[in-house]
């Protein structure tokens, strides 16, 4: 592995501003959640898509026809790892405003909203 200082292309987004921009209903956000789809059923937050990152030969060839490169994009997973390459994967694809949710779902349920179940 070879180490690249260059920043990461993405921004971190703490839960915390996850719940304020979830409270806010902003339309123009991208919500994007990769974690798989019994994941989803166990916990999810309103208004995210799942494109499950095992899925990704099914979606991934249709990315620029679901969503928008220059529009702001919130990437959600378990703890932030997989929404991690995601960012980094659609920021490969020409996304410019991408943000990484720090601690994912399990943070956001610790944090902000403990009425979402943890697992």
């Amino acid at each position: 592995m070879t180490f690249s200082s260059s920043p990461a292309p993405y921004e971190p987004l703490s839960v915390e501003a996850l719940g304020q921009r979830l409270a806010e209903a902003d339309e123009a956000v991208q919500l994007i959640d990769v974690r798989e789809p019994a994941e989803v059923e166990a916990a999810s937050l309103p208004g995210f898509v799942n494109l499950p990152l095992s899925a990704f030969a099914d979606w991934s060839g249709t990315i620029h026809g679901r969503f928008e490169a220059d529009r702001e994009t919130i990437v959600l997973c378990h703890h932030g790892v997989r929404s991690a390459q995601m960012c980094g994967w659609l920021a490969q694809q020409g996304f410019t405003q991408l943000k990484n949710v720090t601690g994912g779902i399990d943070a956001y349920a610790l944090t902000v909203d403990r009425s979402v179940p943890r697992y």
